[in-house]
């Protein structure tokens, strides 16, 4: 009796420790989270340490912290460039053309693969569509040069073949920047495609079942079901991209664009890169990253602000 007693006096005190540290009540939990907190400390936070070679005149010998602190010096200078206005606008337009494009094609790929029913052919689908998004963009470029070329590409054989000239597709400016958001949405499709499967794998398919009762067909579940149920995924996402709008894809386009295609082609990384790194003025490449940085921190926040008052829920 005495020992139950005991037992159940320790079990009682172990609570009330658990209680007053959350940290030992979910001590597991916590556990599981420490390597993804030690990663994103270690290669996310540590390295912003380096933003400071914006406002210095860095020299690789003495180092970050000994170079000649030389305030906004970059900044003048990156934004007083006379293309710096050009590299500006294409890196808005090809990035909302991507946004425009490239993000509804993963919603529409997943409402159509949700209403498959043959599994096999689902998943065969799925994964020739996810596929690209591990191909580098190296292999992608070659890929499309060779696709493309005036001379020996499928596709202007094809065009020859139906009695059209040949058309200069990576040197015309009409269709570069088209070529590039199409490339991109081809890469990334079915990888985004994937968030919205599993989000609509979360709606109750009671709902689905009440509307086949009530007479609904397949478009109106998917428009008064599937796509109010993904909803708060679509906005959550949309945010994030919006944080990015800066990001026109640096990797793209150097692979795909040449000396031709500047004018609506060059973007802030591309441009930063040849100007910045070619002369190792690294100040200067910092400069630019932080400019993206700090626009993307402030349309990510009045975009959330915004979600928020329309009633969603927002990224915090």
């Amino acid at each position: 009796m005495k020992a139950a007693t005991l037992t159940s006096l320790r079990a009682r005190q172990r609570e009330k420790r658990a209680q007053r540290h959350p940290l030992l009540r979910y001590w597991d939990l916590y556990l599981m989270v420490l390597p993804a907190l030690i990663f994103l400390i270690v290669f996310k936070y540590v390295p912003m340490y380096g933003v400071v070679i914006a406002f210095k005149d860095y020299n690789v010998i003495q180092g970050v912290f000994h170079s000649k602190w030389v305030g906004l010096q970059y900044f003048r200078e990156l934004f007083t460039f006379d293309e710096f206005p050009r590299v500006i606008r294409n890196t808005l337009l090809i990035s909302l053309m991507k946004l425009i494009v490239g993000f509804p094609a993963p919603i529409a790929l997943a409402l159509l693969l949700n209403e498959l029913r043959l599994e096999k052919f689902k998943r065969s689908v799925q994964t020739v569509t996810y596929l690209p998004h591990f191909i580098s963009w190296v292999v992608i470029g070659g890929i499309a040069v060779d696709l493309l070329s005036p001379n020996s590409g499928i596709v202007n054989k094809v065009i020859q073949a139906l009695g059209f000239q040949p058309i200069f597709f990576l040197s015309d400016e009409g269709l570069f920047r088209w070529i590039l958001v199409f490339s991109d949405t081809w890469k990334e499709i079915g990888w985004g495609a994937i968030i919205y499967l599993a989000a609509l794998l979360g709606i109750n398919e009671e709902l689905f079942q009440a509307a086949t009762v009530d007479g609904a067909g397949r478009l109106r579940q998917i428009w008064h079901i599937s796509l109010p149920g993904i909803r708060s995924t679509i906005v959550i996402l949309l945010l994030l991209r919006i944080g990015h709008v800066l990001d026109a894809g640096f990797e793209q386009v150097l692979v795909m664009y040449n000396p031709t295609v500047y004018d609506v082609g060059d973007i802030i990384d591309t441009y930063v890169f040849r100007v910045g790194l070619g002369t190792m003025q690294f100040g200067l490449t910092t400069a630019a990253g932080l400019f993206k940085s700090v626009i993307g921190c402030i349309l990510l926040v009045m975009a959330n602000t915004i979600a928020r008052r329309m009633g969603e829920e927002g990224i915090y």
